[in-house]
Formats: C-alpha cells, sequence, structure tokens
C-alpha cells in the first residue's frame, strides 16, 4: 500500500498535542487518545500516529499496532458515506461475499479505497450484532438488513 505523505497544520498539531494532555499524555491512555483523534481527524494517518507516540512517550511501532489491530481505527480518509459490509459467520454464510464484490464492482473500488470523488469509502466490519437481519450492511449509521446483490443498486441511490 503505497503512503500518502499528510501534511499537518499547526492547529491540527496544537488539537492533537491537545487532546493527549486532556489524557494526562499517558501511555496507558493510548486507545482514547487514538479514539478522540480519530472523531477529530476521521482518519489516523501516520503523521498522527507520529505526534501521539512522541505526546505519550511511546514508540510509534506501538501506536501503529494499536492502530492495526483494532478495526474500528482507519489510517485512510474515509468518504462522505462511509459503506462496511458485515463479515462475520453469520452475514458470510448467508452470501456478505457476493453483496461485498457488487459494491466492490459498482464503485470500482477496493475494499479500504474511497470513491475518487470522496463520496464513499468501503470496508468490511466483523459483526454489528444484527445476525438475524444477515447479510448486514451500514451506510453511516444506517443499518441495512438481508441486502442481496441486486440491492445494491438501491442502497447506492439512497445517496446520490
Amino acid at each position: 500500500m503505497s503512503h500518502i505523505k499528510v501534511e499537518l497544520k499547526k492547529e491540527q498539531v496544537a488539537k492533537l498535542k491537545e487532546i493527549c494532555k486532556s489524557f494526562n499524555n499517558e501511555a496507558g491512555e493510548l486507545i482514547n487518545v487514538l479514539h478522540k483523534s480519530q472523531e477529530t481527524f476521521g482518519y489516523l494517518p501516520a503523521e498522527v500516529q507520529e505526534i501521539i507516540a512522541k505526546e505519550l512517550n511511546i514508540s510509534v511501532a506501538k501506536v501503529y499496532g494499536v492502530v492495526t489491530f483494532y478495526s474500528f481505527f482507519t489510517m485512510l480518509p474515509k468518504g462522505q458515506h462511509p459503506i462496511s459490509i458485515c463479515t462475520g459467520t453469520a452475514c458470510y454464510v448467508r452470501g456478505a461475499e457476493k453483496v461485498l464484490d457488487e459494491f466492490k464492482r459498482i464503485l470500482e473500488v477496493k475494499v479500504g479505497e474511497t470513491t475518487p470523488d470522496g463520496k464513499f469509502s468501503l470496508s468490511c466490519l466483523r459483526c454489528v450484532g444484527a445476525c438475524g437481519l444477515a447479510p448486514v450492511v451500514s451506510v453511516g449509521e444506517k443499518i441495512y438488513g438481508r441486502v442481496s446483490p441486486d440491492g445494491v443498486k438501491d442502497i447506492l441511490k439512497e445517496y446520490e
């Protein structure tokens, strides 16, 4: 994966330092700091991780390890309408992969990517706790149940 260099503005750096300080720059608060930072910036590029590591006095590798371990965190900017397909067992068994393939085909992006217009991003989730509605797709806060590959076009139409 190629890395896009992100130039952080002075005020963004200041905001990050402020977030770290609000958790007393404690290494044990890393996950809280990352959540707050992602809430603020939308994603956690390497440059953001480096500042957090410095402020909390921990290695960049440790920060990166946490960011990549938890699927909630993202190092790529999300689209205006982030689409997530659940790939938990129930959804997978009921055809989530075919639904995912249809989103990839129509949007012409891979998992983890955002459409060139910044409108949609595509990701997979583990389980959203709506197994009875499998396969499940979420777009932002909205959950769609029993999605078939044919239903993908209709979901996307809602956001045109």
